[in-house]
């Protein structure tokens, strides 16, 4: 009866240890000033405040950057079984636009694993909540491990 907690909680304890694993090497994502909300197995929110230089020229944050928040977001959600994966192809749809000023979120969560490869949904929002873009992620995974040694999440 306390086999599924403690699966949970372990499997949570490898998703936080992956994360900070990561975040460690993630220059990108630190330039940018994200910031890790939370983690869980299959799941990650991450949040970016939109600075004066992430405007386009239509004063509105640029896409690109709007889709850096929503990939890494996907990269730590698709990671935190500490199996290393990487994203196969995604898409992205901008459905409002984000504004200077605003902390933008992107929440990920996981749709499909199999075998080598995931499928996973991010929705970034602004901070009242409304939907700025809807992303899709697909991953695969690769050779080895975030964490070498540490025990990977398998299903």
């Amino acid at each position: 009866m306390t086999d599924t907690p403690v699966d949970a909680a372990a499997a949570q304890e490898l998703a936080e240890a992956v994360a900070e694993a990561m975040w460690s090497r993630d220059r990108a994502a630190q330039a940018l000033g994200m910031r890790i909300d939370s983690v869980a197995p299959g799941r990650a929110s991450l949040s970016m405040p939109v600075r004066s230089d992430m405007v386009n020229g239509h004063h509105i944050c640029h896409g690109g950057l709007i889709f850096a928040l929503a990939d890494t977001a996907f990269a730590y959600a698709c990671n935190a079984y500490n199996l290393n994966t990487v994203g196969s192809g995604c898409s992205i749809d901008y459905v409002a636009p984000g504004k200077e000023g605003d902390t933008l979120q992107a929440i990920a969560v996981e749709r499909s694993r199999s075998g080598r490869t995931g499928v996973y949904d991010v929705v970034v929002r602004d901070g009242a909540g409304r939907d700025l873009a809807l992303f899709r992620g697909k991953s695969y995974r690769i050779a080895g491990e975030v964490i070498a040694g540490l025990a990977a999440g398998q299903r």
